[in-house]
């Protein structure tokens, strides 16, 4: 698995550094502040099933570019795509009662009325999201409904919140008047299948880039003792310890961690 992966992230790169290639060549003549919509790409769909789909967010990023993702394209929804799912949703067939679709999941734009076919959705790199006003509204109205969104993998840029700053620019354009409230280890979401002693997600391995993982959420009617609409994960990346679990690239007890975290989010948003 390992090597067929190794592989198809070289192919997907060199394709990217070919059509980012032609991007440029076509771009000489022209007003050198346009910026082309980002490609579009085809995804599987699955059938509403009444069990649990994986639901990814597609937005049009502020930023794109080739790189060494799905299509070889940095398109930012598409981060940890399609082995995040893949593997998460593997893991919630093999440990919970939950029907689940185990082949992949859909990936849905927030105008899409599929997306209330799902209970529980994903969208990572919100650092980059600038939704239209069509999209806002189609998501108040999801999150409203009972609808639950884990905002994952955005973080400080050498030390500078700017990620940070766009996205609580959206979600102002979102939720007005709504708080981020940081959450602790006593909530109900980190004892909804998994009890967590522990949701520190500080990474010091010199490997990797360090880490200060801290989680927010966003509650119905800007109450904290109301249901949790939505969380952030903010400098952390749990699509990435999903997708690299078959691996040793992430220390054991973080991609476990990583794991539970996901599973109680989804337990949480699905009876809640």
């Amino acid at each position: 698995m390992t090597g067929a992966r190794s592989k198809r992230r070289t192919f997907t790169a060199l394709a990217g550094v070919l059509a980012l290639a032609l991007l440029a060549g076509g771009l000489s003549a022209r007003d050198e502040n346009w910026r082309p919509a980002a490609p579009r790409v085809e995804t599987p769909s699955f059938p509403y099933s009444g069990g649990f789909t994986f639901a990814r967010i597609r937005f049009e990023p502020t930023i794109w570019g080739g790189g060494p993702f799905m299509w070889g394209l940095d398109l930012k929804w598409n981060h940890d795509y399609p082995f995040a799912e893949e593997n998460f949703t593997r893991i919630v067939d093999e440990i919970t009662d939950v029907e689940v679709q185990t082949e992949g999941g859909n990936v849905l734009e927030l105008t899409d009325p599929r997306l209330f076919e799902h209970p529980w959705a994903y969208l990572c790199e919100p650092g980059f999201w600038n939704p239209t006003e069509e999209e806002l509204e189609n998501l108040r109205s999801y999150l409203f409904k009972g609808g639950f969104l884990v905002f994952d993998d955005f973080f400080d840029v050498r030390g500078y919140p700017v990620q940070w700053e766009n996205f609580e620019r959206q979600m102002g354009r979102l939720l007005p008047g709504y708080e981020l409230v940081p959450l602790t280890v006593d909530h109900p979401v980190f004892r909804s299948f998994f009890v967590l002693e522990d949701i520190n997600f500080d990474i010091d391995d010199a490997r990797f880039y360090p880490v200060r993982g801290r989680i927010y959420g966003v509650f119905e009617n800007n109450d904290p003792s109301r249901r949790l609409m939505a969380v952030i994960n903010y400098n952390m990346d749990i699509g990435d310890f999903w997708e690299w679990s078959e691996t040793t690239f992430y220390p054991v007890d973080v991609t476990q961690k990583g794991f539970k975290l996901g599973v109680n989010y989804l337990i949480y948003g699905m009876t809640h």
